[in-house]
């Protein structure tokens, strides 16, 4: 079974992320060389304290995908630093960030299809006990066992195979092949966005359950603010391939600061009819990656947008204790002045 993970005293974060890039080369001619790039993650630094759940939010192709990814070196990163507790990832090679994938896991978006639908539930747990000689081939499938039954299935569902269950049966598997090599670190990327409302809460429920007994610190990947506003501790909103807000759920949910963040807020769903809420609309799509707007990205879509935003990059700021943000009228915003 997982293994509590202790909190090493003297190491702050369990994860520092330090201006972080992945750009996609796009070629051309006949030579194809570079002629642009899709900048899909431009210069992001944030930390994951140990035992908190942080929540990555924003709109679809905001980049929130490809760092969940980069972190995990499941893609290379262009530029930047990923320190998980102290040691810095991109200085590892294949041997040492093979040992370190046993404490950094991930569960992806669609249940299905990251699953091999040739092979048994037993032997999808199982594969990484083996590549990774957590336990012997005997003791394989005992193993298996108890880990099935902590995500809330039974030893029986060991022979079958994936298309043989619910999409939420298929997401409890997915978190279980997480599970099995003692994970400190789990990134979770849109668990639950392919389940339906009712399945979502469950998966939600167990994922929380699990961080309580075995001391998990998870990344949480989402578009959906009425999720995070329910598992996170704290949580970052990002835009087109940069983070422009971050700050505890309570301060952020009570508190926008940046336009884009209110934005977002008032788009959420209130379980009453009655209630009145002034709603921002953004106007506009989404600028691409390949070429996004100078200074502020945000501003083609701010109604506080000045000439400032237009050319100038707003810098990255501690407005309040823990609460940062970036946008040249910040402070306005927050003195209610806008």
């Amino acid at each position: 079974m997982a293994i509590k993970q202790e909190i090493v005293p003297n190491q702050k974060y369990m994860l520092k992320v330090d201006n972080l890039v992945k750009h996609y080369p796009i070629r051309g001619g006949l030579l194809r060389r570079v002629v642009n790039s899709v900048k899909a993650v431009d210069g992001v630094s944030f930390f994951i304290r140990h035992g908190e759940t942080f929540s990555l939010v924003g709109e679809s192709g905001c980049g929130k995908t490809t760092l969940g990814r980069t972190i995990l070196r499941l893609t290379k990163a262009t530029s930047g630093k990923v320190y998980f507790e102290g040691e810095d990832l991109f200085n590892l090679d294949s041997s040492e960030m093979r040992q370190k994938r046993c404490e950094m896991q991930i569960v992806f978006q669609d249940p299905f299809g990251s699953l091999n639908p040739r092979m048994t539930v037993g032997d999808i747990i199982g594969e990484p006990l083996i590549v990774h000689e957590i336990v012997s081939r005997n003791e394989v499938q005992n193993r298996v066992k108890e880990i099935l039954e902590v995500v809330g299935l039974s030893d029986y569902h060991m022979s079958r195979y994936p298309h043989e269950f619910s999409g939420g049966q298929r997401q409890r598997i997915g978190i279980a092949r997480a599970l099995a090599l003692n994970s400190k670190f789990i990134v979770c990327d849109e668990p639950v966005s392919a389940l339906d409302v009712s399945i979502q809460s469950q998966i939600l429920n167990l994922l929380a359950d699990l961080q309580d007994e075995f001391g998990l610190t998870y990344l949480f990947i989402t578009h959906d603010l009425s999720v995070v506003k329910h598992v996170s501790d704290r949580v970052a909103v990002m835009y087109l391939g940069k983070i422009v807000e971050m700050a505890d759920k309570h301060e952020l949910y009570s508190s926008p600061i940046h336009p884009y963040t209110q934005a977002l807020l008032s788009a959420v769903p209130v379980p009453n009819p009655e209630a009145k809420r002034n709603r921002v609309v953004l106007e506009g799509d989404v600028p691409s990656p390949l070429n996004p707007p100078s200074g502020c990205r945000f501003h083609t879509r701010c109604i506080y947008a000045t000439e400032k935003c237009k050319v100038e990059e707003p810098i990255w700021q501690e407005i309040k204790p823990d609460h940062f943000v970036a946008c040249h009228e910040a402070e306005n915003i927050l003195k209610g002045q806008l």
